[in-house]
């Protein structure tokens, strides 16, 4: 299968489970990002540009913010990611469970853990030149369903990932880049609209954040856990390819 058809595959496959998983998907990113939302709106009044820099320390604090900023920005995807694994893959013929059993069944330590440690490996490579920084996004982003889908470590996901998207960066890269820029722009227009409703006090900002990151982050979840699936199985002697749905795979 070629890489176009493969792209056309994965992003057909992303529509349609996310147009009939919306209600569920849409609660459960509730539940993981109003906390979130939280800590961006936190971060969002930090105004870096008004920061006077004459001094090491001073330097050292502006670099600091601004990692800050861009971290709370992408924490939770991951962790998101590994939550929507469990909702997604279920034993064959069974019903997706209530957003109580998939609470349950998460391994939050190890999630938590591997969200926090990809995000400081993207923003790190994005202070190196920029360039660092999109290929940590894309070797990493599959360890939040890796932890779920086969039960490994921090590192043990990690360096699963790495693996999984060595000999199909490109495939990877061309779901997740675009995924992530269209959610930015998503993003930056819920944000809009919820400031234009509640003003611009600290609940208006939460909320504004809050909304962003639900509205579609469950779309970058999706497509990690699909990818993560479609790769697991052609890492398998004798696999076939891209599956045309979600393989059944029990965390």
């Amino acid at each position: 299968m070629t890489l176009r058809r493969k792209l056309a595959s994965i992003y057909g496959r992303i529509a349609h489970t996310y147009w009939t998983k919306a209600p569920s998907l849409l609660l459960l990113a509730a539940v993981v990002f109003i906390p979130v939302g939280f800590l961006d709106a936190l971060t969002t009044g930090v105004d870096v540009d008004s920061l006077d820099i004459n001094t090491g320390a001073e330097i050292l604090a502006v670099v600091a913010a601004t990692a800050a900023i861009a971290m709370t920005g992408l924490l939770g995807e991951v962790f998101f990611s590994g939550a929507v694994a469990v909702f997604l893959t279920n034993p064959e013929h069974e019903k997706a469970p209530p957003i109580m059993e998939v609470a349950r069944r998460l391994d939050y330590r190890r999630l938590i853990l591997v969200d926090i440690v990809y995000v400081a490996f993207v923003i790190l490579g994005l202070l190196l030149f920029f360039v660092p920084g999109i290929l940590v996004f894309v070797w990493f982003g599959l360890s939040g369903p890796i932890v779920e889908i086969e039960g490994r470590t921090v590192r043990g996901a990690l360096t699963r990932s790495l693996k999984l998207v060595r000999g199909n960066f490109w495939l990877v890269f061309l779901i997740l880049g675009p995924v992530e820029l269209v959610g930015d722009g998503v993003a930056e227009l819920v944000g809009g609209v919820v400031h234009n409703l509640l003003g611009d006090s600290f609940f208006a900002t939460w909320m504004a954040e809050s909304a962003s990151n639900i509205a579609f982050t469950p779309i970058f979840a999706i497509a990690a856990v699909l990818l993560t699936l479609d790769l697991i199985a052609t890492k398998k002697p004798g696999g076939a390819g891209l599956d045309p749905a979600p393989r059944a795979v029990t965390a």
